[in-house]
């Protein structure tokens, strides 16, 4: 196809602008927010030839009036609607867009009503290819890598100079990771990551950290441990680096003390981990061989003094109302440092969505409230309302002070932290609590749920 394109004088660079969509107005708590570093990468390989800007919803309005010469747009499924938007006015005014990030990956036709062009999957390694397509006049519709295989991952250094002016927790996110084996029902990574852990080289890892000017360094990795073998090396060298990181990864890890130990000696101060479900064919360490329980790891990930988030999930087939309370006594026993709840969510390009959608169990399709807080399906064994419920009210009850005070006695040795963390949390937790009271569930039946089904 041809998109139209503004004319510049002579050596005029053309103008790109990066637009990461926000979907709340989150105040003074931007700053405490990482990032998109999906839009830095594709920064680090546009050409010199093209201007970039970022425009970060987070912290700033987008630029609707500026001359720009092509609009770059990243969504996940819950910043589909808000994307969509922003790229309908872009192309009112005659600015072709592109759309990229993982809904329009899986979506990509319900994409290509909004934009001129689609990336599916990761867009390193074509988008000098469609900004030269472009520059020729004939953009593709669609432009597709290949899925990655082997164990290798090739990425540029993000480009953090587009950040300049805003504040977030820190701008030094990395990753060292992607892909996975494990195909679970409820995740997109390995149809478009690859069935493997693909890892950089140390090197290159340790190469970069070494630019850094702050100690702060945050991973966004799926599951940076997912492969001990290929993280032991980056590990080793950070350890002498005298940074502090947090990261995501799966418990799994803890079930090696050595590594524990290392993973602490390099400078970690907090993880995320995904127990899943506390019970049922969904709890993660399901999965493996551990002869260790939860418990075992959790404490032995503490006692290292490192902050542990453990998330769990509402609304698995296999759960009934008995969950909630079950989850809630599983946190007091094994007392994670920061204890979350989510929602299951069925995204778009998941079996759990193919299956929910055949089933005619989606209460709508809605992709603003496809956000982990919302109920958008028939649970199998409860009300969509009882979900909802159970999982305010285990939150109310896992920030309640007593519980938070016996969370921080369970870890002496960072107590302080610990419980400023926890704080942090209660807050939102009692918010939405009192809400519920009020207002009951976001949408007020199932009849009301029922007529947004498409």
């Amino acid at each position: 196809m041809t998109a139209p394109t503004r004319h510049r004088s002579p050596g005029q660079p053309s103008r790109l602008l990066l637009v990461y969509p926000a979907t709340e107005q989150l105040g003074w708590v931007r700053r405490f927010q990482l990032p998109p570093l999906s839009l830095q990468m594709v920064a680090a390989v546009t050409p010199p030839a093209w201007e970039v800007v970022l425009a970060d919803e987070v912290h700033e309005e987008v630029p609707f009036e500026g001359d720009f010469d092509l609009v770059g747009i990243t969504a996940m499924t819950h910043q589909a609607t808000r994307a969509y938007q922003i790229a309908d006015r872009f192309r009112a005014q005659n600015v072709p867009v592109v759309l990229g990030g993982m809904h329009p990956s899986v979506l990509p036709e319900e994409a290509l009503s909004h934009a001129d062009a689609v990336v599916v999957g990761e867009a390193e390694t074509v988008w000098a290819t469609l900004l030269a397509d472009f520059a020729a006049g004939h953009l593709a519709r669609i432009y597709r890598p290949t899925i990655p295989t082997g164990t290798e991952l090739t990425i540029p250094w993000a480009e953090r100079e587009i950040l300049a002016g805003r504040k977030y927790l820190t701008t030094q996110t990395v990753q060292a990771s992607r892909g996975c084996p494990y195909d679970c029902p409820f995740c997109t990574v390995t149809n478009y990551f690859g069935k493997q852990f693909r890892y950089r080289s140390a090197e290159d890892m340790l190469a970069e950290l070494r630019t850094f000017r702050n100690r702060l360094v945050v991973f966004v990795d799926d599951n940076l441990l997912g492969n001990p073998a290929r993280a032991r090396p980056l590990l080793e060298g950070m350890a002498d680096m005298k940074i502090r990181w947090g990261g995501q990864t799966s418990l799994r890890f803890a079930e090696d003390p050595a590594l524990v130990k290392l993973v602490a000696r390099s400078g970690c101060i907090g993880l995320f981990v995904g127990i899943e479900s506390v019970s049922g064919v969904n709890a993660n360490l399901a999965k493996s061989r551990s002869r260790s329980t939860r418990k075992d790891l959790v404490k032995r990930v503490q006692d290292e003094g490192i902050i542990l988030e453990a998330s769990v999930i509402f609304g698995f087939d296999d759960q009934d109302e008995s969950i909630f309370e079950e989850t809630v006594r599983f946190m007091e026993e094994c007392a994670p440092s920061v204890p979350t709840f989510h929602i299951l969510t069925p995204y778009p390009g998941t079996a759990l969505f193919e299956q929910f959608d055949r089933e005619g169990r989606l209460l709508h399709k809605d992709w603003s409230r496809y956000n982990h807080v919302e109920v958008v399906f028939r649970p199998k064994l409860m009300t969509p309302e009882r979900l909802y419920r159970g999982w305010v009210e285990a939150r109310k009850a896992a920030y309640s002070l007593r519980a938070i005070c016996a969370r921080v006695a369970r870890q002496p040795g960072i107590r302080l932290t610990n419980f400023a963390y926890n704080m942090l949390r209660k807050g939102p937790n009692d918010r939405l609590a009192r809400t519920f009271k009020r207002e009951g569930m976001p949408c007020a039946s199932i009849e009301t749920l029922g007529r947004g089904l498409s």
